[in-house]
């Protein structure tokens, strides 16, 4: 019988089927943060048991810790109790934590993968929404509840009802200038912040195949801002040459074994999917959102709509996103003055977002009334950043390069935008006080951000980048 590549990995960690019920799914990796785990080691410790497989249990300190200073103690005190919190627990139940200090802590869906925990064909959760990121790799990964935590603590499984199936197909050439921030951007615009509801997607077609592993992390981290339960993609050479060497990947014989695994990973060409959409890659441009759900997104040469254009039913829901963001139907998006610019969080802060913004700007220099904040997924990610020089240049174009953590991406340690600015923004949610209380934010790719920067307002960046045979998401450094 025809499987989808969920269904390969799905059947093969299903320990129980619950007669009309949910699933019991064996979990092979969770990431816990400060965050959502106080609460769940809490509940194991009050029922006296330990973690029940804490080698399959990763810590790392991200969501509300500071990005500047992280060698001082922590003066915010809720940050400051949550981790000591993440501290203690770890050490009683014998968690690898990468906490503040080590040179692998980072946002948790930054670090697995360039870790190489992250691998094809497993199952992966952790308290936090963004954990379909870890889908690009070939597995099913997917966000829990704080009482599923401690589930997984307890017991290495969770209860799942196993979800619908919906492939999207990105097929052709991509504009210049166009990268994978914008093609889930894109999706969302056109299927709706609940369009994917009830469903795991699974992204395929030509454009897809030719991304880089971040790129495709990016998709995969987005599909959560469509409803879905989780996103995934087949891996193939690019993922695992990807891998190959990475601390905790498996090397010489085992390497070889687990290679030969992960190449039958893929949806059989006669799998069926409850759902299927098409789309033209020509037809994505950079893109922009200019409401409080990501699926309020439009071409950057393109308009508010009108409320002509909006369905009599979302009119009212409509009108008060456009109050919020003090903005009127119709306005077109360029043009429009920001304030600050967020390049970061696990959607946009790993080490080839960062080339990709230092090509752009490297030369020029910020708008002298926009404040640019540049924070990277991890300490490997700063390391590597500083090491290739892409410090000086932000530093010459008056960005200012922080330490890593969720930062500004939902505000809540000081990296808040303050009450009604404008933010561009490279993060996932747009949300009303996401960034901060009544902070405004456009969500954009690392380059439409870029340009913000430069120009202090929002712009075309295909106006900007030279036409290149290159793929949209490398480094764009003739620029």
């Amino acid at each position: 019988m025809a499987k989808t590549l969920f269904d390969k990995i799905w059947d093969r960690h299903v320990i129980k089927q619950i007669d009309g019920g949910p699933s019991v799914l064996y979990i092979d990796e969770h990431f816990i943060h400060e965050v959502t785990s106080p609460q769940a080691f809490a509940g194991l410790n009050k029922r006296g048991i330990k973690v029940f497989r804490p080698k399959q249990t990763v810590a790392t300190a991200d969501h509300n810790v500071p990005t500047l200073n992280q060698h001082l103690p922590i003066k915010e005190e809720l940050s400051r109790r949550q981790v000591e919190a993440l501290k203690k627990n770890c050490a009683e139940h014998g968690v690898e934590l990468y906490g503040l200090g080590h040179p692998f802590q980072g946002i948790v869906h930054v670090i697995g993968p360039e870790l190489g925990i992250t691998q094809p064909g497993i199952t992966i959760v952790c308290g936090d929404s963004h954990t379909s990121t870890h889908g690009a790799f070939g597995a099913i990964a997917f966000g829990i509840g704080t009482s599923e935590v401690e589930m997984v603590l307890a017991t290495q499984c969770v209860l799942q009802t196993r979800p619908k199936l919906m492939r999207i197909n990105v097929d052709g050439e991509l504009q210049n200038g166009v990268v994978s921030k914008d093609i889930i951007l894109y999706i969302i615009s056109q299927i709706s912040a609940s369009g994917a509801t009830g469903y795991f997607v699974e992204y395929a077609g030509s454009a897809i195949r030719s991304l880089s592993m971040e790129a495709r992390m990016t998709i995969c981290n987005m599909s959560i801002e469509m409803g879905a339960r989780g996103g995934m993609i087949a891996p193939d050479e690019t993922t695992f040459n990807y891998l190959r060497g990475r601390k905790f990947v498996p090397q010489g014989a085992e390497w070889e074994k687990k290679l030969a695994e992960w190449k039958q990973l893929y949806s059989d060409g006669d799998a069926i999917f409850d759902k299927e959409i098409f789309i033209n890659a020509a037809d994505i441009e950079p893109m922009i959102t200019y409401g409080t759900n990501p699926g309020m997104g439009v071409g950057v040469s393109g308009h508010v709509p009108s409320l002509g254009e909006i369905n009599e039913k979302e009119k009212a829901s409509f009108e008060k996103s456009l109050n919020y963001m003090g903005l009127q139907p119709g306005v077109n998006m360029k043009g429009k003055k920001v304030d600050y610019v967020f390049i970061g969080s696990c959607t946009n802060s790993r080490i080839e977002d960062l080339r990709m913004v230092a090509g752009f700007v490297k030369g020029k220099k910020k708008a002298n009334d926009v404040q640019v904040w540049v924070v990277p997924g991890s300490k490997q990610v700063e390391k590597q950043a500083i090491e290739e020089g892409i410090d000086k240049i932000f530093e010459e174009a008056g960005f200012q390069l922080r330490q890593p953590g969720c930062s500004a991406c939902l505000g809540m340690n000081e990296d808040k935008i303050p009450a009604g600015k404008y933010c561009i923004s490279t993060s996932n949610r747009n949300f009303e006080g996401r960034q901060g209380p009544s902070a405004r934010t456009f969500l954009a790719s690392p380059l439409t951000a870029a340009l913000a920067a430069i120009t202090g307002e929002v712009g075309d960046v295909r106006e900007y980048v030279k036409p290149s045979r290159d793929k949209a998401q490398e480094v764009l450094s003739e620029n």
